[in-house]
């Protein structure tokens, strides 16, 4: 298979920008940051303020602003500036303020904005067929789930051991088949999709065990359990297991038979996970809910329970997976006896294009046949190419090398804030990779602490009741990581008590 050329992968973009008077070169950036022995307060000052009566609105601004309060159904809580152009790392507003993005988009522009390898197979293939439907075939749905399944394969997932990995699965056995991969538009359609199919095999599990058919109406075998803070979409399914009460309760009832857990709780595995549950669906890394990850043994536990009552296991990467952890997927470094039966897929895959996907084991597909599950644009050919791009970026081993490297650098100058910072954050920095929380003690002040930062022009996000989220781009340089923390040193400062 022709693999895309990984010419120029990580785009370099000119250090103008937070604040242009105060940023000097990366070098001495780093070289200041080496010798420091206290948070930066280069940044105590907005630079970008939020609009007042001594800084209003522009009437450009205000005239978008105003068409889309008008037209637009209110469900977004936004800041009042209007993103215009990006690139890289950067983004601009229409009135030309220039922001580092450590957001993402919601951890979705893994490539950054503008990504010029994406533009073009955009471009090219928009030209050529951009929709077909699946009643038809198209050339890169099959390339694409191809790439999906054979990278896990080698780097590890979904029952297939990582190189890193391999010598510590004592009785894990390398899958003897393979896996398969449905296309839909987005993450929450994902999980609806593997919700679905898990129902569907709790039901041929059942039947195989009574000797009834699948479809008699005393089948028990539908509870679905999953965990507090955890967030898998808001369509009705998936919203069933966000369990979250400012999601969920405006919208009661919900699906019934879902139970709610907390992870890394060993003890209570055995009540949840029982004969009549026919999915478990959790974050290996939670996004939304905090920025908090499983553990190997608690992951162990429910591997092993999810097969004794014949479960299906779905691990739910959307935000973490792709490399956003510093791995193919957040459980790829885990033994096999940890991994899932499905893992979903969508933010980072096509770049800001819309795609999500299922990946599953063979022995779950199989209950799976024509027009048991169906999309009318998911798996086009459009999102696809640009999938298999992305893809083919990512997990090119110079680019995962330079990941790695900024990576280690960015967990350096975080690891530095809690003991500077202890009134205010929790010990720990949360997540790993390019998901990174900051927990702090006051659950009052992610929120201040994120109006702060983008008032300096770096948007971050909250996540949880008490953690503030950096999810940025993965092809960022340690340049923008140095202007990133140093903007958040700055902030936590101003709130220090």
């Amino acid at each position: 298979m022709h693999r895309v050329s990984t010419t120029s992968l990580i785009l370099r973009v000119g250090q103008r920008g937070v604040n242009a008077s105060r940023c000097k070169s990366p070098q001495i950036l780093n070289r200041s940051f080496a010798s420091r022995t206290s948070p930066s307060t280069a940044y105590l000052q907005p630079t970008h303020p939020t609009p007042s009566s001594t800084s209003p609105l522009t009437s450009k601004t205000q005239e978008i602003i105003s068409r889309g309060e008008k037209y637009i159904l209110p469900v977004y809580a936004r800041p009042e500036f209007v993103l215009e152009r990006g690139k890289g790392a950067w983004v601009w507003d229409v009135d030309g303020k220039k922001y580092l993005d450590f957001s993402a988009g919601i951890a979705v522009n893994a490539l950054g904005w503008a990504d010029e390898g994406v533009n073009k197979i955009l471009s090219e293939q928009a030209n050529k067929l951009h929709h077909t439907s699946n009643v038809y075939h198209n050339e890169w749905a099959g390339q694409l789930a191809e790439l999906l399944v054979t990278l896990t394969q080698s780097q590890g997932g979904l029952g297939f051991p990582s190189q890193s990995a391999a010598g510590a699965n004592a009785g894990g056995q390398h899958p003897t088949s393979g896996a398969k991969v449905f296309f839909s538009n987005s993450g929450t359609e994902a999980n609806e999709g593997a919700l679905k199919i898990a129902r569907r095999v709790g039901k041929d599990v059942w039947a195989a065990r009574t000797g009834k058919s699948s479809d008699d109406p005393s089948c028990n075998k539908f509870k679905i359990v999953c965990f507090e803070n955890s967030f898998h979409g808001r369509s009705m399914g998936a919203l069933s297991v966000t369990s979250n009460p400012k999601y969920q309760k405006p919208f009661e009832p919900l699906i019934p038979g879902v139970e709610v857990g907390k992870i890394n709780d060993v003890e209570s595995l055995e009540r949840l996970v029982r004969d009549d549950t026919c999915a478990v669906i959790v974050e290996p890394i939670q996004g939304e809910g905090g920025i908090n990850g499983v553990n190997e043994e608690w992951a162990r536990m429910l591997r092993k329970k999810c097969d004794e009552v014949g479960a299906v296991l779905i691990f739910d990467e959307i935000q973490c997976g792709l490399y956003r952890s510093g791995t193919l997927w957040a459980h790829s470094s885990l033994p096999v006896d940890c991994h899932p039966d499905m893992v979903t897929m969508a933010k980072p895959l096509g770049n800001g294009y819309p795609i999500g996907a299922v990946m599953l084991r063979d022995k779950v597909g199989a209950s799976m046949t024509a027009g048991t599950h169906g999309t009318t644009f998911g798996g086009s050919p459009l999102a696809c190419a640009i999938g298999y791009h992305v893809l083919s970026r990512l997990s090119d081993p110079s680019f995962l090398s330079s990941l790695k490297s900024t990576s280690e650098y960015l967990d350096t100058r975080l690891s530095h804030l809690p003991g500077w910072f202890p009134t205010l954050l929790q010990p720990d920095i949360r997540g790993r990779g390019m998901i990174r929380g900051l927990g702090f003690v006051d659950p009052n002040l992610p929120g201040e602490v994120v109006k702060l930062a983008r008032e300096r022009g770096v948007f971050v996000l909250t996540a949880g009741k008490d953690a503030v989220r950096l999810v940025p781009s993965l092809n960022i340089g340690k340049e923008e990581v140095d202007i990133a923390v140093d903007v958040l040193e700055s902030c936590l400062s101003l709130v220090k008590k």
